[in-house]
């Protein structure tokens, strides 16, 4: 019986041994898979200080979530912070100190659009793949708008993943933008702003970060433990979209967080910015996600 439980203790050991080797192994695999290269053919677009432009780019930079990380003065913010995994936004107003203090036309969109930094490396966190399908104009836009942000001193970036966090973007079970995003594909052509399921699709791409390609929600790759799943948005089975059969209800969802039976959802989802999209847009979103293809929960 002894030599029994040795051999039991024994094999355990090794188990764990085995387990955390593997474990370091693919975290190691994760820290060279952030430092990675990745080329990215940028697209010049035009870029000017028309008022229109300036305020289009407003519009986007504080309903698509770019304020909720880098802040409404875009000197950085903590995005989230649950004790193992840090990440910090970085100050992007045009300060000598700045993550974009050197950035170049080419950069902010190959960062925006691509995902990608000036220097090849993926960017991390940040949901690129909810900007790729701007329109050039958009793109434009959002970038003039922050090209004039008063500069002032901020945040720098941070990043700080837990070992087992790493270990599973380096086996590829998290992905970053720049995996998700097709670089080949063109910028978007512009669709007439309306309540139109067109128009509804362009501006739903701002979910995908969160809610998948597909809209149908589920755990999020990479986000804190703490974080609920996101919400189907698609007609499917488990769909959070049959408690909104009108756009009314929707938009009233949109600007208080909380659905029709008074009960709050998730702070996660950044009520703060979503919901000052205008009408057209909440009702063109309503109308595309009540269209769109139903998907079992979790297909992303």
């Amino acid at each position: 019986m002894r030599t029994w439980f040795k051999r039991a203790g024994i094999a355990l050991l090794a188990l764990v041994l085995l387990l955390l080797s593997s474990l370091f192994a693919a975290s190691a695999m994760g820290e060279r898979k952030r430092e990675r290269v990745i080329a990215v053919a940028v697209e010049p677009i035009a870029l000017s200080q028309d008022p229109a432009q300036v305020a289009q780019g407003r519009y986007l930079y504080t309903t698509r979530g770019c304020a909720d990380c880098h802040g409404a003065s875009g000197t950085g913010n903590t995005v989230f912070d649950d004790g193992g995994m840090l990440v910090v936004a970085p100050n992007i107003t045009p300060h000598p100190g700045s993550a974009v203090a050197r950035y170049g036309q080419a950069d902010w969109v190959r960062s925006i659009r691509h995902g990608v930094k000036p220097n090849g490396q993926p960017i991390l966190i940040m949901p690129s793949e909810d900007y790729n399908r701007l329109t050039d104009a958009d793109l434009a836009a959002l970038i003039v708008y922050t090209q004039q942000l008063p500069a002032a001193p901020g945040k720098q970036a941070v990043i700080r993943m837990p070992t087992p966090v790493l270990a599973l973007y380096g086996v590829g079970a998290i992905e970053d933008a720049a995996e998700k995003i097709d670089h080949t594909l063109a910028p978007a052509q512009p669709v007439a702003s309306g309540v139109t399921i067109a128009h509804g699709a362009y501006v739903a791409n701002a979910c995908i970060g969160c809610h998948g390609p597909q809209l149908s929600g589920g755990k999020i790759p990479g986000a804190p433990p703490a974080w609920p799943p996101a919400a189907n948005l698609t007609p499917g089975p488990g769909s959070a979209m049959r408690a909104y059969p009108e756009p009314d209800l929707f938009m009233a969802m949109m600007r208080s967080g909380q659905r029709p039976d008074g009960s709050a959802i998730s702070r996660v989802m950044p009520f703060a910015s979503l919901g000052q999209m205008t009408d057209t847009d909440l009702r063109a979103l309503h109308a595309y996600l009540r269209a769109s293809a139903p998907r079992e929960t979790g297909q992303r």
